[in-house]
């Protein structure tokens, strides 16, 4: 549950311990990857070394390619920042087409305050943050049409519909996670970063299913997990993903920025506006020995601009579309074809009043479970005494569920969360203005989510996500052990940066295509 602390003077914690890389290579695959001097980057700059200016294309303007243009300018380099879209962020995106002073999140909508690099930027640029309460016993569970509260599932979980054994019955679902993962909290707690490569080895084969069936889960149980933990639609995916963040403790304490999560990447964006180029749909990469090419169209043409390196920040399923020469070496092809992508569709509603807020039900953050196809209601961590309207994140879906209202239009998305959630809050009928979606599986400049491994993927493909190829490397959240948090846009494009910022080749001489 994330802490009611209202207080915003973050400060950064200690950050791991782990040596920096060397120039170029890939990230080791068995521990977190943040590492000191990684984490001083937002203070002190990329660490100094007296190599020539160089030219660097950067491919996306998410996090990832912001702070690698960013860090980049800081040393007297020259980036270029082409971005397909009209604004920046990538999947930081945050919607404003609503009533003044209203906004809500179609993308990240929290950090965690354990992300000491994500706390870094914010607080460099001198954003406020706030709590963002993730769990509220004033809030429901919907299950089977039954309907109660979180405080009274957990003081009673035997009300919940669900078919257990019977050394399972009277237990919450939390409780059997945490006795389930105790060896491997165990692991690390004795071990540190030290015990990431046993824990890898040990777990990596196994999805989340097989591994709650080997600590001897019923169905029941595993069904009672998928629901009550919000992941019932990825229970194939691989339970190293739910190690992250156990040991990261990443939900024990939300963080989220007030104003809106779109004002971190426009942050970057005001210190560096000349280095970035809107519209430019990036279609083929070059390279040879002396630098590369990128070829990009706009809506007034075809373009094409020379650097000395590239740092490509697009997800996989992008890069998939775009044209290289020479191809990249068979292990990154496979990669870039395996990577596994989750899915998540987000649904929003303006309000008039937030009813949610009143003596009736008093609810202040915290989210909604249902097996409805709505599956989870988020509610706003934050209530604005002079404003009645408000946002309702709606429905909150990943994977397969993303992925069926994925396939509907916009308006059908609306109509049949208003139906789902009516059923929970029939006020919504009365209140409800305005709606708004999004689809990440469905967006063509993201092709999902965030990148979320299958049992085996770390193993095999972690090394080659991250390599770079020739003058090409690689950031963005699926570059980093961190997926879809924007802590892991940020390391690998740190990662990325510092590696062309050590690197003994000058600027080239060449110039621009006409």
């Amino acid at each position: 549950m994330a802490n009611d602390d209202p207080q915003n003077d973050f400060q950064p914690q200690p950050e791991r311990e782990d040596e920096l890389l060397e120039p170029g290579q890939p990230a080791p695959t068995d521990a977190p990857p943040v590492s000191d001097e990684v984490l001083a980057t937002p203070s002190q700059g990329l660490e100094r070394h007296p190599q020539p200016q160089k030219r660097v294309i950067i491919v996306g303007g998410g996090i990832a390619g912001l702070v690698a243009g960013f860090e980049l300018m800081r040393q007297g380099h020259e980036p270029l920042i082409l971005e397909a879209q009209h604004r920046v962020g990538g999947r930081v995106y945050t919607l404003r087409n609503f009533a003044p002073g209203l906004y809500a999140e179609a993308g990240a909508m929290r950090i965690p305050r354990v992300h000491n690099l994500t706390f870094e930027y914010c607080r460099l640029f001198g954003l406020e943050m706030r709590p963002f309460i993730m769990g509220n016993p004033r809030s429901f569970v919907h299950l089977g049409g039954l309907q109660m509260t979180f405080a009274e599932a957990n003081a009673d979980p035997g009300r919940l519909p669900f078919e257990l054994a019977e050394h399972e019955k009277g237990r919450t679902w939390d409780e059997m996670w945490n006795e389930a993962v105790a060896d491997v909290r165990e692991m690390y707690e004795q071990g540190g970063e030290q015990a990431w490569p046993d824990i890898v080895a040990k777990y990596d084969q196994y999805s989340i299913h097989e591994f709650l069936k080997m600590r001897g889960f019923s169905d029941g149980a595993i069904e009672l997990y998928g629901v009550m933990s919000f992941r019932e639609q990825n229970m194939n995916a691989a339970v190293i993903e739910q190690f992250h963040e156990v040991v990261g403790k990443s939900f024990e304490d939300m963080q989220e920025i007030a104003g809106g999560m779109d004002l971190l990447p426009n942050a970057f964006y005001e210190r560096m506006p000349q280095q970035v180029r809107f519209g430019a749909e990036v279609n083929a990469i070059e390279q040879d020995d002396h630098g590369v090419t990128v070829h990009y169209r706009t809506g007034s043409g075809r373009f094409s601009v020379n650097g000395d390196y590239a740092i490509v920040t697009v997800p996989f399923p992008v890069l998939r579309d775009i044209e290289v020469t020479p191809a990249f070496s068979r292990e990154k092809q496979k990669a870039i074809r395996e990577l596994n992508y989750n899915a998540s569709t987000k649904i929003l509603f303006q309000v008039r009043h937030r009813f949610w807020e009143g003596e009736e039900f008093g609810i202040i953050g915290g989210t909604t479970a249902t097996d409805m196809p709505i599956r989870r209601i988020v509610y706003p961590s934050f209530s604005d005494p002079s404003q009645e309207r408000g946002m309702l994140l709606a429905s909150y879906t990943w994977a397969q569920d993303a992925l069926r209202w994925g396939s509907m239009n916009e308006e059908d998305r609306v109509e049949q969360a208003l139906e789902d959630v009516a059923k929970i809050h029939p006020e919504i009928v009365e209140e409800f203005e305005v709606g708004a979606s999004h689809a990440w599986y469905s967006d063509p400049y993201a092709g999902g989510a965030f990148a979320l491994f299958e049992p085996e993927q770390q193993t095999l493909l972690q090394d080659h996500i991250v390599a770079p190829e020739g003058r090409i490397h690689f950031a963005g959240e699926h570059c980093s052990l961190y997926h879809a948090w924007i802590q892991g846009a940020l390391e690998s494009g740190i990662r990325a940066a510092n590696a062309i910022h050590q690197a003994p080749a000058a600027m080239t001489a060449r110039t621009d295509p006409e």
